[in-house]
């Protein structure tokens, strides 16, 4: 346990800088080197193996929901909660894949935001946001990977399995190729010519030299297999305080990114509490600061107020922590400012047959970040906050008592906590989610025992039933 909490430690383990730039060749080759550290890689201490050799039977009758924006990444956390994880272990699981799947809205050079509900346990919130370069002379300056870092810490305290076990799907995904989906393909037009532009991008996006991927098509990413296998076999801390560390800045560095050792290994999650109320015996739990989205989210739901004019007013105001915001929900602090044009995002929802509910909101900081790919690790990097404005990640669970009521993720940009406050208030009034503007909801609503997902009718999502 000691060494697993050492992986999310600003000093972290030290792996050996055994492993010289002049491997990067063999990262090309899509398997990442082997370094000279004796550093943790078994699975297992916490129980069982979702997809080792004591991998159980799959479970039967309800097992829990999935909601997601990209239906492949959808059925991922579905298979975990089959094979007997929890709603962690398939969240964890879900947004792994989703860097594969959906890399122009969730690769793993960007970060985001979850919340984690166990039954009769304050709601947790989670907050990995990428953080700025800081070297100087980056021509396309990039954002920390602050992903991984924050799913392991997620696993770590609310997970059944090693977090190495939960990286079999993606890497498997990403090894194999996956089937371009319709929301893909859209974000691929979207950039096409900034992606075809770079060779490692192009490679991986491009068909031939003057066009992308469409949907439908079948898409291989062996450099970012590699790169994720990488990191399952020497610990998430290699990717911020050892060997691949060098590797990703050093590839940063040559893409124009302006990442250095000190920005990864500073690259830190937060876990807070979560920003509650307490509204007709109803207790609602949204994510809080650094993700202030939950903020807007939690005014909506409240008061019926602009949850894009109140993240203004906070954003405006410099205010910091839950503590802060936690006084400002409590004072229905509104506002009626604007926001410049947020950057994109995807969210997803899930939960277990235990009760445990996740909701997380996932973002690069721009559509495909900085449109460029962190050399041979196959990861695209994302856009720097100190040259994107944050993104509204928002995202809510309801519960009466020990029992859940809904579970709420949203995209949209300048819309999504807007979207995730009217999806609140109309779940616990027993109302059909209202999917309005251009806020995309992926939430879980349940009454009793029995809940139901939901997606955004106008979005090409993936709701992953209850049962086996």
């Amino acid at each position: 346990m000691a060494h697993r909490r050492a992986q999310i430690s600003a000093r972290g383990p030290m792996t050996g800088r055994c492993l010289h730039f002049g491997l990067m060749a063999s990262v090309a080759s899509g398997l990442l080197l082997s370094a000279c550290s004796s550093v943790y890689s078994g699975v297992g201490d916490l129980g069982h193996s979702l997809f080792g050799k004591t991998t159980a039977a799959p479970l039967s009758g309800s097992i829990g929901t999935v909601v997601a924006d990209e239906p492949q990444a959808a059925l991922v956390g579905h298979d975990v909660l089959a094979r007997g994880g929890n709603a962690a272990d398939a969240a964890t699981a879900t947004a792994l894949a989703l860097g594969v799947t959906l890399p122009s809205r969730a690769s793993l050079g960007g970060g985001g935001a979850c919340l984690i509900a166990r039954p009769g346990s304050p709601v947790q919130s989670i907050a990995f946001l990428p953080g700025a370069a800081t070297s100087q002379g980056a021509d396309r300056p990039a954002g920390t990977p602050s992903m991984i870092r924050g799913l392991y810490l997620m696993q770590l305290h609310f997970g059944s399995v090693e977090f190495s076990d939960t990286m079999s799907p993606a890497i498997g995904l990403a090894s194999n190729g996956i089937t371009v989906s319709r929301v893909l393909a859209s974000d691929l037009k979207t950039v096409k010519d900034a992606l075809l532009a770079d060779d490692s991008a192009r490679a991986v996006f491009g068909r031939g030299e003057s066009d992308v991927l469409g949907a439908g098509d079948n898409m291989t990413q062996p450099r970012l297999a590699g790169f994720l296998e990488r990191v399952r076999t020497a610990g998430v801390g290699d990717l911020y305080n050892g060997a691949l560390a060098d590797v990703y800045v050093t590839a940063a560095q040559k893409a124009g990114g302006g990442l250095n050792d000190d920005d990864l290994r500073h690259s830190l999650p937060v876990q807070t509490d979560a920003l509650t109320t307490h509204v007709n015996n109803i207790d609602g739990a949204f994510l809080a600061p650094p993700a202030d989205g939950g903020l807007g989210a939690a005014i909506r739901y409240t008061t019926g107020a602009s949850a894009q004019g109140a993240v203004a007013a906070w954003r405006a105001s410099k205010a910091s922590g839950v503590a802060s915001a936690q006084a400002a929900l409590d004072a229905g602090t509104a506002g009626s400012g604007t926001l410049p044009a947020l950057p994109a995002s995807t969210s997803f929802a899930i939960t277990d047959r235990q009760g445990m509910a996740v909701a997380c909101t996932l973002s690069d900081n721009n559509l495909f970040g900085t449109g460029r790919m962190a050399g041979n690790t196959g990861v695209i990097l994302s856009a720097s906050p100190a040259t994107k404005p944050q993104p509204l990640l928002a995202a809510a669970i309801l519960r009466s008592g020990r029992t859940l009521r809904a579970v709420i993720a949203a995209s949209g940009q300048n819309e999504a906590a807007d979207a995730v406050g009217d999806a609140a208030r109309a779940a616990v009034r027993g109302e059909e989610l209202p999917h309005v503007g251009a806020g995309r909801i992926n939430a879980i609503t349940c009454t009793g025992n029995a809940c139901r997902g939901s997606i955004d009718p106008r979005s090409a999502g993936l709701s992953a039933g209850t049962t086996n």
